[in-house]
């Protein structure tokens, strides 16, 4: 049985995983995914190569951790909105998703995403568990507590919550990332995030007919 870590080198791993990220994606967005050596991410980030390896072992694993960590939220941001309004709480997480597409090392490793995958059996084998994003995960968690508090019928999260964050991302991302010049501004965001919700609220708002 594998011994468990002390607090100390917990931090330190966590240290450690932080560094190789930012580094792995400044590499990748320099580089591209074939001419960014694994050795190469070590050394710009501080650490050994032994130490890259036994967080992630392929460069497959460390490309996915570094696009989802780039679409990551620290958790002390993205407070969960309380229950009792369900158009507004959506509101807020659909601008938080809004703000997690509009950054730009996410539209840029998503670019790369899509050019290098093909080429790369290993790449396009992972599943990039889009799941993990904390806004996706604070979604679920806020469709559920809804529908505790009698405000909603979600009877599944898991479905409702990525076919919210769709309907944002269809129209405030993916236009972007094809076009590049494509920008909308904070109100016409606003517009389609409240749309959205508004969606959201006529099928599973509590006063809905099922």
């Amino acid at each position: 049985m594998p011994r468990e870590l002390s607090a100390y080198h917990r931090q330190v791993a966590a240290t450690n995983r932080v560094a190789i990220l930012d580094a792995a994606a400044d590499l990748f967005l320099e580089l591209g995914y074939d001419r960014t050596p694994l050795a190469r991410v070590a050394e710009s980030a501080g650490v050994s190569k032994a130490t890259l390896f036994k967080q992630f072992p392929t460069k497959a694993e460390l490309f996915e951790a570094t696009v989802l960590a780039a679409g990551g939220t620290p958790e002390h941001e993205l407070a969960d909105p309380p229950p009792g309004d369900f158009h507004a709480g959506l509101v807020a997480l659909g601008l938080a998703y809004a703000e997690l597409l509009s950054r730009p090392r996410v539209e840029d490793l998503m670019r790369t995403l899509i050019a290098e995958a093909p080429r790369f059996p290993d790449l396009r084998a992972r599943t990039f568990d889009f799941g993990t994003l904390p806004v996706l995960a604070a979604l679920k968690r806020y469709l559920r507590a809804e529908t505790e508090a009698g405000d909603a019928h979600v009877d599944d999260p898991e479905v409702a919550a990525p076919q919210f964050l769709g309907m944002i991302s269809t129209v405030v991302f993916w236009p972007r990332l094809v076009h590049g010049n494509w920008s909308r501004t904070d109100e016409e965001t606003l517009h389609v995030v409240d749309e959205a919700a508004r969606t959201m609220v006529a099928r599973y708002g509590a006063r809905v007919s099922l």
